[in-house]
């Protein structure tokens, strides 16, 4: 059983930081895709960044310049350093893992790519 969680969200003022944490337990593949989404109230789940296995990386353009996706060093880990937030970038933010879309693929920032999701982790940013 794969189980991903998130850690590191909170509250900061615009123009601040935050690093988020994915943690997949269970996950015994070789390979990943894994990817960031936030949700916003009343809005739909948006794909933030991904990154697979061989540190191949993709944003969203909103994002590009100030938040960095990367891999842990514990197996199965990455990170999202967040600066310079945004109001706009407050929501709940998901992890989210598949073993096999490559990131070659173009599929990355759809929902249906994934298998496997956290719970979510809140991250509230104020003007």
């Amino acid at each position: 059983q794969v189980h991903l969680v998130e850690s590191g969200g909170g509250s900061v003022q615009a123009g601040g930081s935050l690093r988020l944490s994915c943690v997949a337990s269970g996950y015994t593949y070789s390979r990943y895709l894994m990817g960031w989404f936030r949700q916003a109230p009343g809005k739909e789940r948006e794909w933030v960044a991904a990154i697979d296995s061989d540190g191949n990386s993709k944003y969203v353009d909103s994002v590009r310049g100030r938040f960095t996706i990367s891999k842990g060093a514990a197996k199965n880990s990455i990170f999202l350093q967040m600066n310079s937030l945004k109001p706009e970038d407050s929501g709940i933010y998901y992890c989210a893992a598949d073993p096999w879309t490559p990131i070659i693929s173009g599929n990355y920032g759809k929902t249906a790519a994934y298998n496997y999701w956290g719970q979510g982790t809140q991250v509230t940013v104020s003007s």
